[in-house]
């Protein structure tokens, strides 16, 4: 489909997203910062002021609220059904101000040459969810993000 400064977007299917962005980290470390309260409040929402709840297990939850510039607040929330460190995620994803609407996130963190590519793959239930994800700047919200884990990480390696 595209590039979003360095997050590459593609639509593998009529009901998938799949966004891929390298990062300048090992694996175990760009791993942590997906998975650790600790290291996702400083970049998961677009390094907006986060407030962060996780259970990292197989069945637990998380509940991440995010606070941008204007005042507002938006949560997002979901379930981890599959976890292999320093591997895989597979969690569901749910933004709270549209109920009803889950999609399945598949996260596979590869490491090559001492850089980690993750491949991020959103599943949705229809191609129309799919189509109003992304024109809802999902892409452009993905790329903030992951433009902030790069900024984020470069201060641990």
């Amino acid at each position: 489909m595209g590039q979003l400064s360095d997050l590459v977007i593609d639509l593998p299917s009529d009901r998938e997203i799949t966004l891929t962005r390298t990062f300048d980290a090992p694996r175990d470390l760009v791993f942590a910062a997906h998975s650790e309260a600790e290291h996702l409040r400083h970049w998961w929402g677009r390094g907006n002021p986060l407030d962060v709840e996780i259970d990292f297990r197989v069945g637990g939850r998380y509940r991440f609220v995010e606070h941008t510039k204007d005042g507002n607040s938006y949560a997002f929330r979901g379930e981890f059904r599959e976890i292999v460190v320093p591997e895989r995620i597979v969690q569901t994803f749910e933004f709270e101000g549209m109920p009803g609407h889950v999609v399945e996130e598949t996260l596979v963190f590869t490491e090559r040459d001492g850089r980690t590519v993750v491949t991020g793959t959103s599943r949705f239930d229809t191609t129309q969810e799919r189509d109003g994800m992304l024109d809802s700047g999902m892409t452009q919200g993905a790329a903030e993000s992951y433009a902030a884990l790069e900024r984020y990480l470069a201060t641990l390696v």
